[in-house]
């Protein structure tokens, strides 16, 4: 057989409180898609990070194309031909586009050429960015657009990608799928981490699947089910969701023609939208990252106050011009799609974290409790098994996932009367994906108002009630789920609902 690409043989990483990576070998031949599965703090990270030199392994060995090296930083890896997307992007918010895609490639190439190649390579992958925007106006998702093309315009012959479907219409997927078996079969080998089982079976030939930062198995994927895959990554299946009909109550939250125009030369114009959600009920937003979500949630948490004050009503008060105190008081409570900066602070403990959202933890004459947030912290920890190292542990020591299940968690023990949650289940595994899901639903059924904005049409499909699209800052009318199906939501993403046959979509 052929020399393979990359060899690992018995890494090991250390840290403190935890071996990330224990004698863990993995073989990557070249052309093939090779996925690596495990849960939320199983070491998949730290396992790339190695490959692409920015960790150093405290034991092990790695072989690429039958030679031995020493990758002591990303630079390095690059002149080797390892590109990578990591799940925490690493772009420079002052900078556009181009400047920040420049970093990474040949100075031989001027700002005007990357520019050049970053609009080609992103119609090729249909990834459409806009190469002169800066940074800091961009979504979560169009960053991630952003990491995928740099990575993919130098050439790679092991391309590391985590997570790269996450901000993709169903259709859009089908053509990075085949975007991603044509490099494979040009000899590009693929590292593909995701926890979408069902891509993992569809396009990878081989999988490694760690668990506790160890191997656990090698299979293939395409003769695996997923329930064998998540017995594999997890020990079990993940639990099914008990999905009770809905008995939706009194409106919490009211939204009528809000209009807003964007703030910034590249963001988008909201036209026009209204919804409501009521209690007892979870209203889904589908959509392509970049469409108005982050505007709409903006004028939803409060963070942008500009809306007339009728325009937003939470729980029959008009309320606008409310900022998020305000409306924190009337029962919202919200999750943000960034993580670290604006859902938690990244070098304060969980615990402090608590503060952002919770104010009982304040006693008098503004001393705070810490006692009690410490407490707090502890339980949600334990009630999400979030793995970290104590209710102190640093925001960003934690893994992607067990961060999110750390702020959903923190949210949903808030009791809120409504919540609104972007992204809820972005980078967490199969089994944490259904814990959160599922207390969402509980929350539901409790008599909680839910609105979740999220780029996962299966999660959309398994928890909504009714569905909305969002599109070029305008919002579809309201569709049942039982209604409704993927394609016809896929199309709806295109802003094509107007099309739809009379009778087939519901109002709010």
């Amino acid at each position: 057989m052929s020399t393979p690409r990359l060899q690992l043989a018995h890494i090991t990483k250390r840290y403190p409180a935890v071996v990330a990576n224990s004698d863990v070998s993995l073989t990557v031949r070249s052309g093939e898609i090779h996925a690596v599965l495990g849960e939320n703090g199983a070491g998949k990270s730290t396992l790339m990070k190695i490959i692409y030199g920015s960790v150093k392994p405290d034991e092990g060995s790695v072989m690429f194309n039958g030679a031995p090296v020493h990758i002591r930083n990303p630079q390095e890896a690059r002149a080797l031909g390892i590109s990578m997307v990591f799940q925490h992007f690493s772009l420079f918010d002052t900078l556009t586009v181009a400047e920040n895609v420049w970093l990474g490639l040949s100075k031989s190439l001027t700002l005007g050429e990357v520019a050049h190649s970053i609009t080609a390579k992103a119609a090729e992958y249909g990834l459409d960015i806009d190469p002169t925007r800066p940074v800091h106006t961009l979504s979560v998702g169009e960053m991630q657009r952003v990491e995928i093309i740099r990575a993919l315009l130098t050439n790679p012959k092991l391309l590391i990608l985590d997570e790269p479907t996450s901000v993709l219409t169903p259709q859009a997927v089908e053509k990075l799928f085949v975007v991603l078996k044509k490099l494979a079969s040009e000899g590009c080998s693929i590292l593909y981490i995701s926890h979408k089982l069902h891509e993992i079976r569809e396009l990878c030939s081989a999988c490694t699947v760690l668990r506790g930062g160890k191997v656990t198995g090698v299979c293939n994927p395409q003769q695996e089910s997923n329930a064998s895959l998540s017995r594999l990554m997890i020990g079990a299946e993940p639990p099914a969701l008990e999905h009770h009909s809905a008995r939706a109550g009194d409106t919490v939250l009211s939204v009528q023609s809000l209009s807003l125009g964007r703030e910034s030369a590249f963001g988008v114009d909201l036209d026009g939208i209204s919804l409501e959600v009521r209690a007892g009920e979870v209203v889904g937003i589908a959509g392509v990252s970049g469409n108005g979500q982050q505007e709409l949630l903006y004028a939803l948490s409060g963070e942008d106050r500009r809306a007339g004050a009728a325009m937003i009503r939470i729980q029959g008060q008009a309320a606008g011009h409310f900022g998020p105190g305000r409306r924190r008081a009337l029962g919202v409570h919200f999750v943000p799609e960034e993580r670290l900066g604006r859902g938690a602070v990244p070098t304060l403990g969980l615990a402090h974290n608590l503060l952002l959202t919770r104010g009982n933890a304040v006693g008098r004459g503004g001393w705070i409790r810490v006692g009690a947030l410490e407490r707090q912290a502890a339980d949600i920890i334990r009630r999400f098994n979030v793995k970290a190292g104590g209710p102190n542990a640093a925001a960003r020591s934690l893994s992607g996932g067990n961060l999110q299940k750390f702020i959903v968690g923190r949210e949903i023990d808030a009791k809120p009367k409504l919540l609104i949650v972007s992204q809820p289940t972005w980078g967490v595994d199969v089994g944490a994906a259904a814990q959160i899901r599922g207390e969402i639903l509980a929350l539901r059924d409790a008599g909680c108002a839910v609105l979740v904005v999220s780029e996962e049409l299966d999660e959309l499909f398994e928890i909504s009630d009714r569905l909305h699209v969002i599109a070029k800052g305008r919002l579809s009318p309201s569709i049942p789920r039982a209604a409704a199906t993927v394609t016809q939501i896929g199309e709806w993403m295109s802003g094509l609902w107007s099309a739809a046959p009379a009778g087939e979509v519901a109002h709010a």
